[in-house]
């Protein structure tokens, strides 16, 4: 017979009052700290006014946190939360969408660029993506201790068996766990993180942000092919998607990776004509 991995992690650190405080928000909080020393330190590369980074952060943060939390509210349960508008602000229960944060980004940069740094959008993408895989895992790996987004059933020895019942085990309930599964909150981590050591070379080593756009062409390649391809191992989110060829994070991957392909083919176009 063989062994699985029987997932018992508390989602919550502790708790303050009825409030508690969850693993997914210190992952969440904690990569973007991290993201943050990294801008850090490519600004002191490039020389670049120190101002700007405070207000990168901030458009960042609310981008992705707002795009993020509409974005799992509108592509995968709009009757739930239109009906019941309150619960989009309970973002700490988890239920954010990696498509949705993109889209947050990417408004959010446009009003950065022409606010604040005067630079094109795919300037400062080159820079803010480089982390940005970190950040990911981080959230990924947030998911983990929610119990949540996992795959299929399967009978690897990696497999996971998680509580399906977390707030009655909470509440004093046995718990109840899933038929072994893959982990691919894991699975998605990992190529979030192998995103992130790539873009970091190619920033710091291969000084690719010469190459305006380039950097943020492989990052949305690598982050939404692996996304594409790991969503054929993972559960539906939602009920609709049971009779859908391709399910709904599949079907948003794909203009991200077309649009990758185009800023990298765009890129090195242009470096072609500057030789």
């Amino acid at each position: 017979m063989l062994d699985f991995i029987t997932w018992t992690a508390d989602p919550a650190m502790f708790s303050i009052g009825s409030r508690e405080i969850r693993w997914y928000g210190l992952a969440f909080a904690l990569g973007f700290w991290i993201g943050y020393l990294i801008v850090q330190k490519m600004w002191k590369q490039e020389q670049l006014k120190p101002e700007w980074i405070d207000s990168l952060l901030m458009y960042t943060i609310l981008g992705t946190a707002i795009g993020a939390r509409l974005g799992h509210c509108l592509f995968y349960a709009p009757d739930y939360y239109l009906a019941n508008p309150v619960e989009i602000l309970k973002i700490w229960e988890g239920g954010l969408a990696s498509h949705g944060g993109m889209l947050g980004i990417i408004i959010a940069i446009y009003f950065y660029s022409k606010r604040v740094s005067h630079k094109s959008m795919l300037w400062t993408f080159d820079k803010l993506v480089v982390p940005t895989g970190l950040v990911a895992a981080m959230i990924r790996l947030g998911n983990l201790m929610n119990h949540e987004i996992y795959g299929h059933p399967t009978d690897l020895p990696w497999a996971f068996r998680f509580i399906t019942n977390l707030h009655q085990w909470k509440a004093g309930a046995e718990p109840i766990f899933s038929a072994p599964s893959h982990p691919t909150q894991l699975y998605e981590a990992g190529c979030y993180l192998l995103t992130f050591f790539l873009c970091y070379w190619l920033y710091f080593k291969k000084e690719a942000w010469k190459k305006e756009g380039f950097i943020f062409g492989i990052f949305m390649i690598c982050i939404f092919t692996a996304r594409f391809f790991i969503e054929f191992l993972k559960n539906d989110q939602e009920a609709f998607e049971a009779d859908m060829l391709l399910n709904m994070g599949q079907l948003l991957s794909i203009p991200f990776v077309l649009a990758g392909i185009y800023f990298v083919w765009r890129a090195q176009q242009k470096s072609k004509i500057k030789n």
